[in-house]
């Protein structure tokens, strides 16, 4: 099912840097969204960086209602699809309708050709479906009929999907998972946090009203491209750089892994470290901000072999060895 396309036009008032307004993207969405605050800043860097995050957790944590504050915080327009079993490639990206008043075949655009799109409950849908968003997210384009269609830019997927073990799920193929530049794990909230959303709500809080919650548009496409040439700007030294090559040719070598993070996981790495650090106002790259972004940004990007799965070894925790074991430069 796909939802229609929401444009929001009022501007931010004042001028700010676009750090600032980047900055401002967490505090509005605050106004909705309650704790999780990784992923917010993790999509903050991700529109940086100009990448796809995948965002996970259990039904109820607020992944749709965070990526739809997000969009209403910025001057983005912004599509949803809801993947269901039945959801066909061709209603995501679009197809050839046939025009019996001109007896010739046009192009219908799907959702995808937006700036910020929701695929909801990604996992949901068959293999493929979810194939039908690999050339978008790799491309930035859509080819019909042997056509290629360019994407509006920016181009951003933000795709929310279950745990895998949850009934009804499809697993994400590898190829796709890399597509992702960050995946995002939401928590349960603390018993703090989930009062303060039942407050909300007692006070009447109605998520499917943003704008009565007070989120408005502090940020938009010139922001984006303004901080993006910032962001080139950005010095990394080689020291940085072979401590990402270091890290990322541990996890191949991990015996607890059957494939580990490609070059390609690199250069992912390398992009979001460098995005932490213009996010905290400097311009150059430290260790600590790569493993800040470790985990996000490799975490589906490596398979566990079978025997490691059985011994309760994770994602994570061999992210985690393999950070404590690689020396870091000082």
């Amino acid at each position: 099912m796909t939802e229609p396309a929401t444009t929001v036009a009022s501007p931010r008032e004042a001028a700010v840097s676009p750090r600032e307004a980047l900055t401002a993207l967490r505090t509005e969405i605050a106004k909705a969204v309650v704790g999780q605050d990784a992923a917010v800043t993790g999509l903050v860097v991700a529109l940086l960086c100009g990448g796809h995050v995948l965002l996970e957790g259990v039904p109820g944590v607020a992944k749709t209602l965070l990526v739809r504050t997000l969009s209403t915080a910025l001057s983005l327009e912004t599509k949803r699809v809801q993947f269901t079993p039945d959801l066909m490639p061709g209603d995501v990206t679009g197809s050839l309708v046939y025009d019996a008043r001109t007896a010739e075949f046009s192009f219908q655009p799907g959702p995808v050709f937006t700036n910020l799109l929701l695929a909801d409950e990604i996992n949901r849908t068959p293999p493929k479906t979810q194939a039908s968003l690999l050339e978008a997210m790799e491309e930035h384009q859509v080819t019909v009929d042997g056509t290629p269609r360019p994407l509006p830019e920016p181009f951003l997927v933000a795709a929310t999907q279950n745990p895998v073990e949850y009934e009804g799920t499809y697993p994400l193929p590898e190829a796709q998972l890399d597509r992702f530049l960050l995946k995002l794990i939401l928590p349960l909230p603390t018993r703090e946090q989930e009062f303060q959303v039942l407050t909300r709500h007692a006070a009447g809080f109605d998520p499917r009203d943003l704008a009565a919650a007070g989120v408005r548009p502090v940020a938009g496409p010139a922001d984006l491209a303004a901080a993006r040439a910032e962001l080139a700007g950005l010095t990394v030294s080689p020291e940085i750089l072979g401590y990402v090559v270091d890290l990322c040719r541990a996890t191949r070598t991990s015996p607890s892994l059957a494939n580990g993070v490609s070059p390609r996981g690199a250069t992912a790495l390398l992009a979001t470290s460098r995005a932490w650090a213009w996010l905290a106002g400097r311009d150059y790259v430290t260790p600590d901000d790569v493993k800040a972004l470790a985990l996000p940004t490799l975490r589906h990007r490596i398979q566990l072999r079978p025997e490691a799965e059985m011994e309760g070894i994770t994602a994570d925790s061999v992210i985690q060895s393999v950070l404590a074991q690689t020396p870091a430069p000082r």
